[in-house]
C-alpha cells in the first residue's frame, strides 16, 4: 500500500461513515422556528428529543439526483496477480429516492416507517477485456440497485433523555426485477443511541451502530451532536460519519459546510466465472466502495410543504474494491481506486404544512 492511500485509510477509520444514519430520521413534529429575537424561549419541553431550535424542517419525500462530471480516471489491480486495468469513467449518476412516514406519533413515543430507492449507473470508455474485469460489464449494463425499509422507534424518555433504536434491511446489487433472489442481496443494519436534550439549543447523544460503514459488517461508535450556538451558526453531526457547520440565513434559507464518509455494500453475479488464488471458480463478487465527501449544501423553501437542496463538493474515493462472495475467506480480488473529481446533486423534498405543524403546537398548548 502506497503513502497516500495508507493516509487516506488512517482519515477513514477516524472518520467512519454510514449510507443511513439517524440523522437521517425525521421527528414529527419539527423543532421550532429559530427564535431571531432571543434563544431561550422554547426552552420549556415535555419530551426531549434531538432536534434543536434553527435545524431545517424534517423531510417527508426526497428526490435527489446527483451526477459526477464524466472522464475520471478508474485504476483497477487484480490481487494476487493478473492484468490491471486502465479506463475513464464517462457517467457516475446517482438517483435517490427517501419517503418517511409516521407510523405512531405520541409525545412520549414516535414510530417512523422509512423506504428508499437508489441506483447508481456507470459508464467507462474501454471496456474490460479480461475475466476477472467482468464486474465493470454487469456494472455498465445493469447499473448498481438499492431497495430498503427501516423502522424507527424514536422514544423520548422525559424532558432531558431520549433514545433511538432503527433497524433497516436493503436489497443491494446488479440485480434486475426478473432475476432478483432475496437472500442473494440482503443486508441488514441497526443502531440505538441514547441521548441528553440539555436545552432547545443543545442535544448530543452517543451510540452503536452495526452496518457496513468501512465496508464489511462490523460495530461502530456514533456521536449525535447538535447545537445551536446563536440566532445564526450551529452545528449538526453524526460523528464520524458526518459534521456540518449550518448557517441559517433567514427562516427559509439555510447554508451547510463540512464532510461526509459514505460507503456502498454491493453483491454482483458474474455472468462469467474467473479464477482466483484461492478459488477456481468465482462466481460472485462483493463490492465495497467508500467515499469522503468535502460538501456545500444550500436548502431554500420553495413552498410552505416544499423545499429545494442543492449540492455540490469534492469527492475522494478511497476504495472500489471486489471481494469473492463465493468462499467464505472472503478474499480480496480486484483492488480499484477511481480518480477525485468534483460532484454536484439537485433535490426536492416535501415537508409537513407550516399551518398543520401550528395546529399540533395548539393542541399541545
Amino acid at each position: 500500500m502506497n503513502q497516500p492511500r495508507f493516509l487516506g485509510l488512517g482519515c477513514l477509520l477516524l472518520l467512519g461513515s454510514g449510507r443511513a444514519t439517524a440523522q437521517d430520521i425525521p421527528v414529527y413534529p419539527p423543532p421550532a422556528p429559530l427564535d431571531t429575537t432571543g434563544l431561550g424561549r422554547t426552552d420549556a419541553q415535555t419530551f426531549a428529543n434531538s432536534q434543536v431550535v434553527g435545524m431545517g424542517p424534517s423531510k417527508g419525500l426526497i428526490v435527489k439526483y446527483e451526477r459526477i462530471p464524466g472522464n475520471f480516471s478508474l485504476r483497477s489491480t487484480a490481487v494476487g496477480g493478473g492484468a490491471d486495468y486502465r479506463t475513464e469513467v464517462s457517467k457516475n449518476a446517482n438517483l435517490i429516492v427517501k419517503a418517511y412516514a409516521p407510523l405512531l406519533n405520541h409525545p412520549h413515543l414516535k414510530l417512523i416507517l422509512g423506504l428508499n430507492y437508489d441506483r447508481q449507473e456507470f459508464q467507462f470508455s474501454t471496456p474490460a477485456a479480461t475475466d476477472q474485469y467482468g464486474l465493470y460489464n454487469n456494472i455498465e449494463n445493469k447499473g448498481l440497485t438499492v431497495i430498503g425499509a427501516q423502522l424507527a422507534v424514536i422514544r423520548p424518555v422525559d424532558a432531558v433523555h431520549w433514545y433511538l433504536f432503527r433497524v433497516k434491511t436493503e436489497l443491494n446489487g446488479d440485480y434486475t426485477s426478473n432475476e432478483l433472489n432475496i437472500s442473494d442481496y440482503l443486508k441488514v443494519t441497526s443502531e440505538f443511541i441514547y441521548g441528553w436534550k440539555r436545552s432547545a439549543t443543545f442535544a448530543w447523544g452517543l451510540g452503536l451502530q452495526l452496518g457496513y460503514n468501512l465496508g464489511r459488517q462490523s460495530i461502530y461508535p456514533v456521536l449525535v451532536y447538535n447545537r445551536t450556538f446563536n440566532p445564526r451558526w450551529g452545528v449538526e453531526a453524526l460523528f464520524p460519519a458526518r459534521v456540518l457547520v449550518r448557517r441559517n440565513l433567514s427562516p427559509i434559507s439555510l447554508l451547510f459546510a463540512g464532510y461526509e464518509v459514505a460507503s456502498n455494500n454491493y453483491n454482483i453475479h458474474l455472468r462469467n466465472a474467473f479464477a482466483s488464488p484461492n478459488n477456481p471458480r468465482v462466481t460472485s463478487l462483493e463490492l465495497r466502495q467508500i467515499d469522503l465527501k468535502l460538501r456545500f449544501r444550500y436548502e431554500h423553501e420553495l413552498l410552505s410543504f416544499l423545499w429545494t437542496g442543492v449540492e455540490a463538493g469534492y469527492r475522494y474515493n478511497y476504495q472500489l474494491n471486489a471481494f469473492d462472495r463465493t468462499n467464505n475467506t472472503r478474499d480480496r480480488l480486484i483492488d480499484s481506486q477511481l480518480g477525485g473529481t468534483p460532484y454536484a446533486s439537485l433535490d426536492l423534498f416535501i415537508v409537513p404544512p407550516k399551518k398543520l405543524l401550528q395546529k399540533a403546537e395548539r393542541r399541545r398548548k
